[in-house]
């Protein structure tokens, strides 16, 4: 299996041609939508019992006319890539990343002499530490497309560890998304689906929080596992020949880098702090939401003291200190972003973007070599943006073929005449499937709960072990989809080949997927609060 694996980009057409071919053998049909107010945020949502067929439209020339259409839909991710790729490339070549990771793993053999923490190995302590941050991530505010901007940071540095670059991915992207399927608060899933099934917001919290320990610590032991067994053997890695990137790329002699601090750095550092100060003034507090909770905290003020003291410190040291300690603040201001002010891509790509400049001039760099410096980033990982167009042709030529409401008319037949355990099977079953068309959360929700709440209702099945079922069918397939945009861009900038990771991760996700649907026997057979 897999010994000639076709390039990412046949994959992907291959899929499209697959998916025109569809569209003369699926029947068109549509539903009615209406626009309703989910949470306070506008969703358009399937009306029940609309369904109705439509003039079919086979697909043709589309199948070329696709990767327009795809790029124009993808273009947020596809540029949100671009400019990560460029303020990566400016970091790299200061070779403060280098710098930062050796220190960082040379310090963490000192605990090494703790008889306890040498058992367990420090390498294990730190991944199971990254690895439950994302999960939390992902379970407390839907962490998916934010992945795309540490993958350039943890890939790096599973191959310093002695990993590969699978191990990297899975530290951010695969833990974040086994906890967007446990999904503790998050709003693009439990949220808008509680709305829509008109549940209680973020009921039921109490068993989510056991799902999400379960899948998370399995996930965690899995991984632990298998970068074991590529640290006793690297060869045994079936990326072993493709991360020979990932191998030259590091610094070969890190005490040949000369340490110095020029003015520029000293210029920067105070310009972003006077900046900080004129934000801390207009933002002296500011909400941070979590699920349901809002907790208004000075987080402004308190992280411009704390740059101060830190952005002083490294500098005296370096400036490739001070660089590392400009993306530790970036990374702390995205999840602020995040919380408190509602970011996604556009501003976060904006934030890094701010971050390469910053980086730039730090180092000295003349204008003309900052920006070349940004395009030889761009051209780097070129290839990881068009992939994500070329994928989100496949859903252009589902949507204009009118098929995919068809598909989703005659998968919501199977849960008809079923019992209450058989429903919530074909449920999940049925979203799982869906998942490798339609991989956003929100849409889903906004697709499928009006009429799964519907079916739940005629067979008495509750309404929140429904949402339980949506919630694991949209978070374990969309890590093989390759309609998903987030996991193409990923797989780009980690320079994983797609049929690699499916060989890598497909058993593995199927077992999770077994634990879900055990999971979801107790929504049926106990009593549970919430449900």
């Amino acid at each position: 299996m897999f010994k000639k694996l076709p390039h990412t980009y046949v994959l992907v057409f291959s899929i499209i041609i697959i998916s025109a071919i569809l569209t003369w053998i699926i029947p068109g049909g549509r539903y009615d939508r209406q626009t309703v107010t989910v949470n306070g945020v506008e969703r358009s949502v399937i009306v029940s019992g609309s369904y109705k067929p439509a003039e079919s439209q086979p697909q043709t020339w589309q199948i070329f006319s696709a990767f327009y259409e795809g790029f124009n839909n993808m273009s947020h991710i596809v540029v949100f890539i671009l400019i990560i790729g460029g303020a990566f490339w400016i970091m790299n070549e200061s070779k403060a990343i280098d710098i930062g990771m050796i220190a960082f793993l040379m310090s963490t053999k000192k605990f090494e002499k703790f008889r306890m923490i040498g058992w367990l190995g420090v390498n294990n302590i730190i991944m199971v530490l990254v690895m439950i941050i994302f999960s939390i991530f992902g379970a407390v505010f839907g962490m998916s497309e934010e992945t795309l901007a540490f993958i350039a940071i943890f890939v790096p540095l599973a191959i310093k560890m002695g990993y590969d670059s699978l191990v990297g991915v899975c530290l951010c992207y695969f833990a974040a998304h086994v906890g967007f399927a446990g999904a503790i608060l998050n709003p693009f899933t439990i949220g808008i689906a509680q709305g829509l099934a008109s549940v209680p917001l973020f009921s039921g919290i109490e068993y989510r929080t056991v799902c999400w320990f379960i899948i998370t610590t399995i996930s965690i032991v899995f991984i632990l596992w298998y970068a074991a067994r590529i640290k006793k053997n690297p060869q045994k890695s079936i990326m072993y020949r493709e991360d020979e990137y990932w191998r030259l790329n590091q610094t070969g002699d890190i005490e040949a880098i000369q340490y110095y601090t020029p003015l520029s750095a000293w210029i920067v550092a105070g310009l972003i702090f006077v900046v900080l100060i004129i934000y801390s003034f207009v933002f002296p507090t500011n909400p941070m939401k979590l699920g349901l909770s809002t907790v208004t905290w000075p987080v402004l003020p308190v992280l411009t003291g704390l740059y101060l003291i830190t952005s002083y410190i490294t500098l005296r040291k370096s400036v490739h200190f001070f660089i590392i300690n400009l993306l530790g603040f970036t990374i702390l201001f995205l999840i602020v972003g995040v919380l408190g002010f509602d970011w996604y891509l556009e501003e976060i790509a904006a934030l890094f973007l701010a971050l390469g400049i910053a980086t730039g001039f730090a180092l000295g760099y003349s204008t003309s070599t900052l920006t070349k410096s940004f395009i030889s980033g761009v051209k780097d990982i070129v290839s990881a943006s068009l992939v994500v167009g070329f994928a989100g042709g496949i859903i252009a030529i589902l949507n204009n073929g009118q098929i995919i409401d068809t598909i989703l008319n005659s998968l919501s037949a199977g849960l008809e005449n079923t019992g209450k355990f058989s429903a919530v099977s074909v449920m999940y079953v049925f979203v799982s499937a869906l998942n490798l068309i339609i991989t956003s959360g929100s849409a889903k929700a906004a697709l499928t709960i009006p009429i799964m709440t519907d079916f739940s209702d005629i067979i008495g099945l509750s309404r929140q072990a429904m949402i339980t079922a949506f919630q694991f069918g949209t978070g374990f397939t969309e890590m093989i989809a390759p309609t998903s945009g987030v996991l193409i861009g990923v797989l780009g900038i980690a320079r994983v080949p797609f049929a690699k990771w499916f060989k890598f991760i497909f058993f593995f996700l199927m077992v999770l997927a077994i634990i879900g649907w055990l999971l979801l026997i107790p929504t049926v057979t106990m009593k549970l609060n919430g449900f």
